[in-house]
């Protein structure tokens, strides 16, 4: 993810851009295989909540969620990159595929709130742009239907004080990103964590979430 300086104090800027640097070389390496491929029997939901690794890091700890893929949709362009995605108009995003059985799409779609701020039109958090604005995809009426009645109980409801501005829109096609973004905090644990804390995630979760109450 790219990290806005101003945002960030002087020392901590200057080690996440020599962090980030190290990526420069894979931004560019082939779409896995295994990313472009869903689960035999699951259902699918796509968010966008800003930095997919932390989307994906997010939603990986949900109980009946089978496998989670980073990638791009909502633009105008076929195969973005990571280098084009946001010029052409694509979100950062994730695919989760889970079971039904064990989780449900209203399920995701509230634990979707909880872990982004859905205020913020701009972007999340440090991340600033388009590309890093909230959106929940939906494939089908039955989707749009749940997203949109939980959208608007959760405005209903005034405990974030401000207007609900994550969209919900039509699932187009969802473009898996590099090799390198799947499971980068797995992959990465150290660079990953001092990105999210740098760029101040669940700081600002928690101060948006802050008169609600706690998630079951």
């Amino acid at each position: 993810m790219m990290i806005r300086p101003y945002t960030l104090i002087a020392i901590a800027a200057c080690a996440v851009s020599a962090t980030f640097s190290y990526r420069a070389g894979a931004d560019s390496a082939p779409i896995s295989e295994a990313a472009s491929e869903t689960v035999d029997g699951a259902a699918e939901a796509v968010f966008a909540g800003g930095c997919f690794w932390c989307v994906e890091s997010d939603f990986d700890k949900v109980d009946g969620v089978l496998s989670t893929v980073s990638g791009y949709t909502g633009g105008r362009s076929d195969n973005p990159t990571y280098k084009t995605h946001g010029v052409d108009g694509h979100y950062e995003a994730v695919r989760v595929s889970y079971d039904p059985t064990i989780v449900t799409y209203d399920e995701l779609v509230e634990y979707f709130w909880r872990h982004v701020d859905p205020t913020d039109a701009g972007g999340q958090f440090c991340d600033r742009g388009d590309s890093y604005r909230t959106a929940i995809f939906v494939a089908d009426d039955a989707q749009r239907n749940i997203a949109e009645a939980s959208k608007d109980a959760l405005e209903s409801s005034g405990v974030l004080g401000l207007p609900v501005v994550t969209p919900v829109e039509e699932l187009g096609e969802f473009w898996p990103a590099e090799t390198y973004h799947q499971d980068y905090y797995l992959k990465n644990p150290v660079r990953y964590k001092f990105y999210r804390t740098s760029c101040g995630r669940d700081r600002r979760v928690d101060q948006v979430w802050a008169n609600a109450t706690p998630e079951s």
